[in-house]
C-alpha cells in the first residue's frame, strides 16, 4: 500500500473554543512575557487590525486572530462597565 493510499487522520487539538477574555488573557501574558507593553500594542492591533502588533510567542498572534475584533472589544467594554457599576 502506497503513501497515498492510507488515510490520515487528524485530531482536534483544542476541544473548548476560548472566550474573549482567555484570548485576551493569554495574548497580555505573551506580551508581557516577552516585555512589550500589552495594553498599548493590544490597542494598536484592535484598533488597525495588523496583526504585527502581536508577538508570535506562545502562538499569540495565532490566538488573537482566532476572534473577531469587535467580540474583543465587546469583551473589554462589558468588563469595564462591570468594574465600573455603570
Amino acid at each position: 500500500m502506497s503513501v497515498s493510499d492510507e488515510t490520515m487522520m487528524f485530531t482536534k487539538v483544542d476541544d473548548q473554543p476560548l472566550t474573549a477574555a482567555d484570548v485576551l488573557r493569554e495574548v497580555y501574558q505573551a506580551m508581557q512575557d516577552k516585555g512589550y507593553n500589552p495594553i498599548n500594542q493590544i490597542v494598536g492591533y484592535l484598533i488597525s487590525g495588523d496583526p504585527t502588533y502581536i508577538t508570535s510567542y506562545n502562538n499569540a498572534r495565532s490566538t488573537i486572530r482566532r476572534m473577531e475584533r469587535d467580540e474583543l472589544i465587546e469583551e473589554l467594554v462589558r468588563e469595564y462597565v462591570k468594574t465600573k457599576q455603570l
